[in-house]
């Protein structure tokens, strides 16, 4: 049923204004003189990860490089062999010849242990270790594989992101935390009580790393999960318990549109709570697709909520009946797609451009006034208007354009405007 009348409970509401972040350690991820810091109140970062075998240290470093100049800013490569921990030095030689810089931070499973044991230049190389608990073996062998880990980092002063998930999360854990659970009088369904164990194994092994050597100041947690909802009780549980930065990811998330709103659902909560410090859209790529496309996402997640920006934002209406031509849809793709591909030089000889708003509407309606809102804006004509096309800087409308080279004139105006706005600063 519906209801239609009385007020909204103020505990429905999202909060509307700046942000109170949760209040977390700093940790500093360093790599040739470079420093990012996660936490402590600094901006969300953006991380990707690699899908080449880290064994071709060519493909990977050029793949790593792609994920860099979209604008990803830490980025996570497997080291699953032998032969993959062999290359991660070269792929850091690789990435520093090309001017690359973006830390790389190493995943490890099942193996990590006797891998960066066994290849020291490796543990060198990366400036960051994530390591699974729940994929290092059981009791005793579990513990020596984690402590010998962590005395790695120690010995390397390399922070660890201790990622729990719930597809490899500790059984042993998990059996006696259902055990317990079943002794009392009102149990809570084993949804809650695995949730409650992600939790209980990230901080558990974090204040285990810590009494094993490793400063508080080096450790990032990270709970991940497939499913909404869990994803959202599992980290706001795991804010209100420590102070530890908290990587945001939804593990699994899919391909296209699902994978995207999925995320989106997900994260958009838990930053509008002020919960998170990097963040990871673990989208699965078409067969051949981009794997760019994770970064974008991320990177619009965080634009659109007012926490970064990394590229001006283009408006463009959805169309409709009085927008037959699909001219105002090719420009505004059109300047999208420019905008983007320019920023990695913008970025440096432009300050502060990437918060620009570039409006390209589609008809009268509201095309005049979302120009003027923006800081360049054009209002193409729709079905039966005048062919001609005013244009709006700064809110004052400038030149009205017509022809057929409205979109190289229009993107030529962009482009001087850039030039005039951001190049003085």
């Amino acid at each position: 049923m519906i209801q239609t009348s009385g007020s909204i409970p103020v505990s429905t509401c999202l909060p509307v204004g700046p942000l109170t972040r949760h209040q977390t350690r700093a940790v500093a991820i360093e790599w040739a003189g470079k420093q990012a810091i996660v936490g402590g109140g600094a901006p969300v970062l953006v991380q990707s990860m690699t899908n080449t075998d880290t064994a071709d240290a060519v493909a990977t470093a050029i793949q790593i490089k792609e994920l860099a100049l979209a604008g990803s800013e830490i980025v996570r490569i497997t080291v699953n062999t032998p032969e993959a921990a062999k290359e991660v030095s070269a792929i850091r030689e690789h990435l520093d010849r090309m001017g690359v810089h973006v830390p790389l931070v190493g995943d490890f499973h099942y193996n990590g242990h006797k891998l960066l044991t066994q290849f020291p230049d490796c543990a060198q190389a990366l400036s960051k270790y994530r390591i699974n608990p729940g994929n290092m073996g059981g009791g005793k062998k579990r513990d020596d594989n984690f402590a010998q880990m962590i005395e790695v980092a120690c010995r390397h002063q390399k922070p660890v992101r201790i990622g729990v998930n719930w597809g490899s999360l500790d059984h042993e854990l998990l059996a006696r935390m259902m055990d317990d659970n079943s002794r009392i009088v009102a149990p809570r369904d084993a949804q809650s009580v695995m949730r409650d164990a992600l939790v209980v194994s990230a901080i558990s092994n974090a204040q285990r790393a810590e009494e094993l050597g490793l400063a508080s100041d080096a450790i990032i947690l990270s709970c991940k999960v497939s499913h909404v909802q869990d994803l959202i009780a599992v980290y706001r549980d795991l804010a209100a318990r420590c102070d530890y930065p908290l990587h945001l990811g939804l593990t699994e998330a899919g391909m296209g549109s699902k994978g995207i709103v999925a995320s989106t659902a997900a994260l958009s909560v838990l930053l509008q709570e002020g919960i998170g410090d990097t963040i990871r859209i673990s989208l699965t790529p078409e067969p051949g697709g981009d794997r760019t496309r994770e970064v974008i996402v991320a990177q619009e997640i965080l634009q659109t909520m007012g926490l970064r920006a990394f590229t001006p934002m283009v408006i463009a209406c959805p169309g409709c009946g009085r927008t037959s031509s699909t001219v105002f849809q090719d420009l505004a793709n059109r300047i999208q797609t420019y905008l983007r591909e320019q920023m990695p030089v913008w970025k440096n000889i432009y300050p502060g451009v990437e918060s620009m708003n570039v409006a390209v509407m589609g008809c009268v309606v509201n095309g005049p006034g979302e120009s003027r809102h923006a800081d360049i804006g054009i209002s193409l004509p729709g079905t039966g208007e005048v062919p001609s096309a005013p244009v709006f800087v700064d809110g004052e409308r400038t030149v009205t354009l017509k022809g057929d080279n409205i979109a190289q004139e229009f993107q030529a105006i962009v482009e001087k405007y850039v030039a005039r706005r951001y190049g003085a600063a």
